[in-house]
Protein backbone atom coordinates (compact mmCIF):
# COMPACT_ATOMS: atom_id res chain seq x y z
CA UNK A 1 0.00 0.00 0.00
CA UNK A 2 1.32 3.36 -1.06
CA UNK A 3 1.44 6.41 1.14
CA UNK A 4 -0.15 9.98 0.23
CA UNK A 5 2.93 12.31 -0.84
CA UNK A 6 1.66 14.78 1.81
CA UNK A 7 2.13 11.86 4.63
CA UNK A 8 5.87 12.53 3.78
CA UNK A 9 6.07 15.65 5.87
CA UNK A 10 5.60 13.96 9.39
CA UNK A 11 6.43 10.08 8.81
CA UNK A 12 9.20 10.40 10.33
CA UNK A 13 7.92 12.09 13.35
CA UNK A 14 5.13 10.07 13.65
CA UNK A 15 7.21 6.33 13.68
CA UNK A 16 9.50 8.11 16.09
CA UNK A 17 6.67 9.51 18.21
CA UNK A 18 4.74 6.00 18.30
CA UNK A 19 7.84 4.14 19.42
CA UNK A 20 8.63 6.90 22.07
CA UNK A 21 5.05 6.49 23.41
CA UNK A 22 5.17 2.52 23.67
CA UNK A 23 7.83 2.75 25.27
CA UNK A 24 6.32 5.10 27.97
CA UNK A 25 3.60 2.75 28.11
CA UNK A 26 5.67 0.09 29.23
CA UNK A 27 7.48 1.94 31.77
CA UNK A 28 4.61 3.27 33.29
CA UNK A 29 2.52 0.32 33.46
CA UNK A 30 0.02 1.87 31.73
CA UNK A 31 -1.67 1.46 28.08
CA UNK A 32 -3.76 4.92 28.06
CA UNK A 33 -1.45 8.29 28.45
CA UNK A 34 -2.27 11.98 28.87
CA UNK A 35 -0.45 13.27 25.84
CA UNK A 36 -0.79 17.61 26.05
CA UNK A 37 0.02 19.00 22.37
CA UNK A 38 0.82 22.67 22.70
CA UNK A 39 -0.18 24.39 19.70
CA UNK A 40 -1.70 21.41 18.16
CA UNK A 41 -4.32 23.03 16.33
CA UNK A 42 -6.81 21.25 13.92
CA UNK A 43 -5.40 17.54 15.36
CA UNK A 44 -3.18 16.25 12.87
CA UNK A 45 -1.22 14.47 15.53
CA UNK A 46 -3.40 14.63 18.27
CA UNK A 47 -6.63 12.63 16.52
CA UNK A 48 -4.07 9.83 15.54
CA UNK A 49 -2.94 9.86 18.82
CA UNK A 50 -6.45 9.70 20.66
CA UNK A 51 -7.18 6.57 17.88
CA UNK A 52 -4.72 4.66 19.41
CA UNK A 53 -6.47 5.12 22.49
CA UNK A 54 -4.54 8.14 24.32
CA UNK A 55 -5.85 10.99 26.15
CA UNK A 56 -5.09 14.28 24.47
CA UNK A 57 -5.47 18.09 25.43
CA UNK A 58 -4.61 20.11 22.61
CA UNK A 59 -3.88 23.90 23.40
CA UNK A 60 -4.27 26.35 20.69
CA UNK A 61 -4.99 29.91 20.55
CA UNK A 62 -7.20 29.82 17.49
CA UNK A 63 -10.95 28.95 17.47
CA UNK A 64 -11.03 28.03 13.99
CA UNK A 65 -8.40 25.08 14.74
CA UNK A 66 -10.38 24.17 18.03
CA UNK A 67 -13.13 23.65 15.59
CA UNK A 68 -11.52 21.93 13.41
CA UNK A 69 -10.32 19.45 15.79
CA UNK A 70 -13.49 18.75 17.70
CA UNK A 71 -14.82 18.05 14.30
CA UNK A 72 -11.50 15.69 13.01
CA UNK A 73 -12.32 13.70 16.39
CA UNK A 74 -15.78 13.10 16.20
CA UNK A 75 -15.59 11.65 12.97
CA UNK A 76 -12.53 9.82 14.22
CA UNK A 77 -14.61 8.57 16.97
CA UNK A 78 -12.80 10.01 19.32
CA UNK A 79 -14.41 12.88 20.59
CA UNK A 80 -14.24 11.23 24.23
CA UNK A 81 -10.48 11.14 24.15
CA UNK A 82 -10.09 14.77 22.79
CA UNK A 83 -10.32 17.82 24.14
CA UNK A 84 -9.68 21.36 22.89
CA UNK A 85 -8.89 24.25 25.13
CA UNK A 86 -7.84 28.03 24.08
CA UNK A 87 -4.18 29.43 24.80
CA UNK A 88 -0.77 29.89 24.13
CA UNK A 89 2.68 28.34 24.73
CA UNK A 90 3.30 31.21 27.29
CA UNK A 91 0.07 30.49 29.26
CA UNK A 92 0.26 27.18 28.65
CA UNK A 93 -0.28 26.54 32.45
CA UNK A 94 -2.98 28.75 32.97
CA UNK A 95 -5.17 25.29 30.79
CA UNK A 96 -2.82 22.98 31.78
CA UNK A 97 -2.19 20.71 34.57
CA UNK A 98 1.76 20.94 35.67
CA UNK A 99 3.12 17.72 36.14
CA UNK A 100 0.17 16.09 34.60
CA UNK A 101 1.24 14.98 31.12
CA UNK A 102 3.22 11.44 29.95
CA UNK A 103 3.96 13.51 26.52
CA UNK A 104 4.20 16.95 25.45
CA UNK A 105 4.39 17.89 21.95
CA UNK A 106 5.72 21.54 21.01
CA UNK A 107 5.38 21.04 16.87
CA UNK A 108 6.31 24.24 15.20
CA UNK A 109 5.60 26.77 18.03
CA UNK A 110 8.95 27.88 18.90
CA UNK A 111 9.26 29.02 15.13
CA UNK A 112 6.02 32.07 16.10
CA UNK A 113 6.77 32.48 20.48
CA UNK A 114 8.04 35.79 21.18
CA UNK A 115 10.43 33.70 24.22
CA UNK A 116 10.87 30.42 22.64
CA UNK A 117 13.02 29.48 26.03
CA UNK A 118 9.87 30.23 28.11
CA UNK A 119 7.28 28.69 26.14
CA UNK A 120 9.54 25.88 26.21
CA UNK A 121 9.82 25.81 30.32
CA UNK A 122 6.48 25.62 30.13
CA UNK A 123 6.08 22.78 28.10
CA UNK A 124 8.44 20.97 30.23
CA UNK A 125 6.72 22.09 33.17
CA UNK A 126 3.41 19.87 32.26
CA UNK A 127 5.71 16.62 31.74
CA UNK A 128 5.78 14.13 34.51
CA UNK A 129 8.49 13.81 36.12
CA UNK A 130 9.11 10.63 35.82
CA UNK A 131 10.20 9.91 32.24
CA UNK A 132 7.47 11.80 30.67
CA UNK A 133 8.28 12.59 26.66
CA UNK A 134 8.71 15.76 24.94
CA UNK A 135 8.70 16.12 21.17
CA UNK A 136 9.78 19.34 19.63
CA UNK A 137 9.93 19.89 16.06
CA UNK A 138 10.84 23.19 14.74
CA UNK A 139 11.93 25.19 11.58
CA UNK A 140 15.26 24.14 9.93
CA UNK A 141 17.78 26.87 9.15
CA UNK A 142 19.95 25.14 6.53
CA UNK A 143 16.78 23.75 4.77
CA UNK A 144 15.21 27.34 4.14
CA UNK A 145 18.48 28.17 2.99
CA UNK A 146 19.30 25.32 0.62
CA UNK A 147 15.03 26.18 -1.24
CA UNK A 148 15.76 29.36 -1.41
CA UNK A 149 19.20 28.88 -3.49
CA UNK A 150 18.21 26.11 -5.46
CA UNK A 151 15.09 28.28 -6.25
CA UNK A 152 17.33 30.82 -7.80
CA UNK A 153 16.89 32.91 -4.98
CA UNK A 154 20.77 33.69 -3.82
CA UNK A 155 20.34 37.09 -1.95
CA UNK A 156 17.62 35.81 0.23
CA UNK A 157 19.48 32.51 0.64
CA UNK A 158 22.71 34.53 2.03
CA UNK A 159 20.48 36.64 3.85
CA UNK A 160 18.78 33.52 5.87
CA UNK A 161 22.48 32.39 6.39
CA UNK A 162 23.66 35.34 8.20
CA UNK A 163 20.32 36.60 10.10
CA UNK A 164 20.04 36.16 13.43
CA UNK A 165 16.53 34.15 13.11
CA UNK A 166 17.36 32.55 9.83
CA UNK A 167 14.89 34.87 7.92
CA UNK A 168 15.01 35.51 4.56
CA UNK A 169 13.62 38.73 3.87
CA UNK A 170 10.44 41.08 5.36
CA UNK A 171 7.84 38.66 3.72
CA UNK A 172 9.54 35.50 5.00
CA UNK A 173 6.59 33.74 6.58
CA UNK A 174 8.67 32.68 9.43
CA UNK A 175 9.54 34.60 12.39
CA UNK A 176 12.58 32.16 13.55
CA UNK A 177 14.63 29.09 12.41
CA UNK A 178 16.82 26.76 14.15
CA UNK A 179 20.38 25.05 13.39
CA UNK A 180 20.56 21.48 15.11
CA UNK A 181 23.06 23.26 17.71
CA UNK A 182 20.31 25.79 18.74
CA UNK A 183 17.62 23.61 19.10
CA UNK A 184 19.69 20.96 21.17
CA UNK A 185 21.14 23.92 24.04
CA UNK A 186 17.35 25.39 23.71
CA UNK A 187 16.19 21.99 24.76
CA UNK A 188 19.00 20.75 26.73
CA UNK A 189 19.23 24.21 29.29
CA UNK A 190 15.66 23.30 30.25
CA UNK A 191 17.42 19.96 32.08
CA UNK A 192 15.83 17.31 29.82
CA UNK A 193 17.80 13.97 28.86
CA UNK A 194 17.81 14.86 24.77
CA UNK A 195 17.57 11.22 23.74
CA UNK A 196 17.03 11.56 19.38
CA UNK A 197 17.69 14.36 16.96
CA UNK A 198 16.43 13.91 13.58
CA UNK A 199 15.81 15.86 9.95
CA UNK A 200 12.77 15.52 8.54
CA UNK A 201 11.82 16.43 5.00
CA UNK A 202 15.31 16.50 4.22
CA UNK A 203 14.27 15.79 0.52
CA UNK A 204 10.75 15.79 -0.09
CA UNK A 205 10.60 19.96 -0.74
CA UNK A 206 12.89 19.99 -2.91
CA UNK A 207 11.93 17.38 -5.42
CA UNK A 208 9.79 18.56 -7.95
CA UNK A 209 6.29 16.58 -8.00
CA UNK A 210 6.17 15.59 -11.44
CA UNK A 211 9.26 13.34 -10.63
CA UNK A 212 7.10 11.61 -7.47
CA UNK A 213 3.69 11.74 -9.08
CA UNK A 214 5.37 10.06 -12.34
CA UNK A 215 6.80 7.33 -11.04
CA UNK A 216 5.15 3.99 -9.66
CA UNK A 217 6.43 3.59 -5.91
CA UNK A 218 8.15 6.82 -6.22
CA UNK A 219 6.67 8.08 -3.09
CA UNK A 220 7.19 5.06 -0.62
CA UNK A 221 10.63 5.05 -2.29
CA UNK A 222 11.19 8.78 -1.20
CA UNK A 223 9.70 8.01 2.05
CA UNK A 224 12.20 5.15 2.32
CA UNK A 225 14.42 7.82 1.82
CA UNK A 226 14.09 10.10 4.69
CA UNK A 227 13.58 7.50 6.88
CA UNK A 228 16.93 6.39 6.20
CA UNK A 229 18.62 9.94 6.16
CA UNK A 230 16.64 11.39 9.04
CA UNK A 231 19.03 9.47 11.49
CA UNK A 232 22.49 10.69 9.72
CA UNK A 233 23.76 14.04 11.75
CA UNK A 234 24.97 14.86 8.44
CA UNK A 235 21.84 15.77 7.11
CA UNK A 236 20.71 17.48 9.91
CA UNK A 237 21.82 21.06 8.87
CA UNK A 238 20.31 21.00 5.62
CA UNK A 239 16.52 19.25 7.03
CA UNK A 240 13.54 21.80 6.51
CA UNK A 241 12.59 20.70 9.80
CA UNK A 242 14.08 19.35 13.05
CA UNK A 243 12.63 16.64 15.69
CA UNK A 244 14.08 16.60 19.00
CA UNK A 245 12.95 14.19 21.43
CA UNK A 246 13.64 14.56 25.23
CA UNK A 247 12.72 12.65 28.26
CA UNK A 248 12.55 14.19 32.31
CA UNK A 249 14.92 12.57 34.40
Amino acid sequence: MTRPRAALRTAVVWEVLKDALERRSASAGREVLDVLDAGGGSGHFAVPLAVLGHRVTVVDPSPNALFALERRAAEEGVAERVRGVQGDAHGLLEVAERGGYDAVLCHGVLEYVDDPAEGLANAVAALRPDGGVLSVLAAGLGGAVLARALAGHFTEAHRALTDPDGRWGSSDPVPRRFTPDQLRELVGATGLEITAVHGVRVFSDLVPGALVDTEPQAVEALAQLEAAAAELPAFHSVATQLHLLAHSR
